[in-house]
Order: C-alpha cells, then structure tokens, then sequence
C-alpha cells in the first residue's frame, strides 16, 4: 500500500520517493505518493520525477491494486527501476486548481439542497448534475449565496468515521452516482465551517483547500438539462 502523502498535506509540492514496483502497463509505484489518483470526479495529479541521471514526466496518476498509487509516465520515456530513490514534483497550478475548485462544489451542494447525480473536477471549473426535476428560478441569487460562503473564509477540515458509523448515518452522502469507500474500517469527512457552524459535512477522499477564502470568486453556468429529472450546473473560478 502506498502512503498518501497528499493526505497528509494537500499543500506539498515536493517530496521525496523510492520506487517500489512497475506495473505491467509500465506505470511507476512509489512507496510514498505526493501524486493524487484519479477517483471521485477529481483528475489524476500529474508533474515529473528526477533520480540521479534522470527524469521522467508523469502524465496523471491513479489507482492500482492492494492501494497502490500508480503514476502513468508520457509515452517512451525511460522509467526509474525499482529501488531507486528520487524526487516528486507536483504540478502545483493544476493541483490547486483542483483544490479550489473541489471545495467549491462542495459549497455548491450546500446552496443546491439536492441529491447529487454526478460531477467532476477541473483545474479552472467543475460541474455537479443534480436530480432537480425543475430550473431553479433565480440563478444570480444561487451564485451569490455561493459566493457569500467562500467570503466567509470558514475552515476546511477534516474528520474520520468508522464504516459503521456511515452506516447508521446514510444523510452523510450527497451522491447517488458515487458511494464512498468503506471496507477499510474508516471513512474520511471532509468539514466546512467549525463548532456551532458547520455547513457541510460529507465523505471525500478528494484534496481541498485550508479555507473557503482561497477559492475567490466563482461564476454559475447555464444549467443543462441531462435526462428526464438531472440538471448540470456547472462553476467558474473568476481568475
């Protein structure tokens, strides 16, 4: 299993590694990730590797077997054998690109009471599709009362839960399309706002910024209508 640094600290851009295996595929496995995988709407990481004598260009990441983290090199370049030891560097700008805008969707559910059908996660924009039979009537005050919360600059935390506790609390999930993991003893919840003034509380494996603050400004799409009851929404990071 390869430890999560990015979960340790979403902020990290560098960090060092061992390579512990190839895959068939020839992707790389480290014993320590800096790389997020692909998973819940939310892209794979991508950046470069360098050993000593080397270099090798990831172009995303994602998941393996037994919880590894596999990180996809550019086409016909040479990788790192195993045992080798090196450095990670993340694309930072598309990681926190993400970051802002994971958060946001998260806020978005919050002004968006509804079940949730699907979504995903850019680097300058994300959507969620929600099960909202009807438009909502005033788009300008949706977008405001989402702005409103990320100028609230609240805390962005997060707290763990067994998987029986999940259980016995199904409120906790937002989506219908995607159920969180669970059959590893625990659940990671990712908090907005703290003490008295929570105002989401959801499974997520994703990574976030530290504050609703640094998301800045954001912009509402048009909604698209997706089948007989699923609307699109889709936001905008302003810059």
């Amino acid at each position: 299993m390869t430890k999560l640094l990015f979960r340790d600290d979403a902020y990290m851009r560098e960090a060092e590694g061992r390579v512990s295996a190839h895959t068939e595929e020839g992707g790389i496995v480290l014993d320590a990730s800096l790389f997020y995988p692909s998973g819940g709407g939310q892209p794979g990481d991508n950046g470069h590797l360098d050993w000593d004598g080397g270099r090798v260009t990831v172009a995303t990441t994602v998941k393996g077997a037994d919880g590894a983290v596999v990180l996809v090199p550019e086409p016909g370049q040479a990788i790192p054998p195993p045992g080798t030891a090196l450095t990670q560097h993340l694309d930072w700008g598309r990681r926190y690109g993400h970051m802002r805008v994971h958060t946001a969707l998260h806020l978005l559910s919050v002004v968006i009471p509804l079940p949730v059908t699907g979504g995903q996660v850019g680097a300058g924009k994300g959507r969620l599709d929600f099960d909202m039979p009807e438009p909502p009537e005033n788009v300008a005050a949706l977008e405001e009362a989402l702005n409103a919360l990320i100028r609230r600059d609240l805390a962005v935390n997060e707290d763990w839960i067994t998987d029986e506790e999940l259980a016995a609390n199904p409120g906790l999930v937002k989506t219908m399309s995607v159920m969180p993991p669970s059959g590893q003893g625990r659940v990671r919840l990712v908090r907005i706002g703290g003490g008295g003034d929570v105002v989401d509380l959801q499974p997520c494996g994703g990574t976030h910024v530290a504050r609703t603050g640094e998301i800045g400004p954001v912009t509402l799409g048009k909604i698209e209508k997706k089948g007989r009851q699923n609307r699109r929404v889709t936001l905008h990071l302003a810059g």
